[in-house]
């Protein structure tokens, strides 16, 4: 029904206007997951573009198995995956952890909170791919498992045995990190 909907849409109205639409309720969700996988905000910018450029040119072959936004996610997972296997990133280490740099006038407890959201954070960014992803996939963008389980192409056990063991990682770390 949604992908019905969806295809008149397209035949009704401008093309551009599908893009548009998709960069508007999609774009943000797509940028933050290739930063996820790739670690650095110049990918994600790139990514993020091919994305929508390779899901308009291929919108016929949208079958309507998923959601539009998983279906832009599997895109974005699987570009940033080949970004990750070229050969300019085999040559080329990443430096650090990008954190903000916002400052200004804040009570004690902002501070403690904004450095606590921040471990928090730098904990996910440490873990294995694996992990990372299906944490941020399931508390960022509150996919269900089974959409995991398409978008990563593994079983559900799979997915519930990743999110045990990712749980249980960011556990240990987050005990061994001194938050505040």
């Amino acid at each position: 029904m949604l992908l019905e909907t969806l295809k008149s849409m397209v035949a009704v109205n401008d093309p551009s206007t599908l893009l548009s639409g998709w960069m508007e309720s999609f774009g943000q969700d797509v940028w933050n997951y290739a930063f996820f996988l790739t670690k650095r905000k110049d990918a994600a910018d790139d990514i993020s573009q091919d994305v929508f450029l390779r899901a308009y040119k291929h919108w016929n072959d949208f079958e309507g198995r998923s959601s539009v936004r998983t279906w832009l996610l599997t895109i974005t997972r699987n570009l940033s995956l080949n970004y990750l296997k070229s050969s300019f990133m085999t040559r080329v280490s990443l430096t650090g952890w990008i954190t903000s740099k916002q400052t200004g006038p804040s009570a004690e407890k902002e501070f403690m909170d904004a450095a606590a959201v921040s471990q928090i954070w730098k904990c996910v960014m440490e873990l294995p791919p694996k992990y990372r992803e299906v944490l941020i996939l399931e508390f960022h963008y509150q996919l269900p498992r089974k959409e995991m389980a398409q978008l990563l192409g593994l079983s559900e056990g799979t997915i519930k045995s990743r999110l045990h063991r990712a749980r249980a990682r960011m556990e240990t770390m987050l005990k061994g990190a001194d938050i505040p």
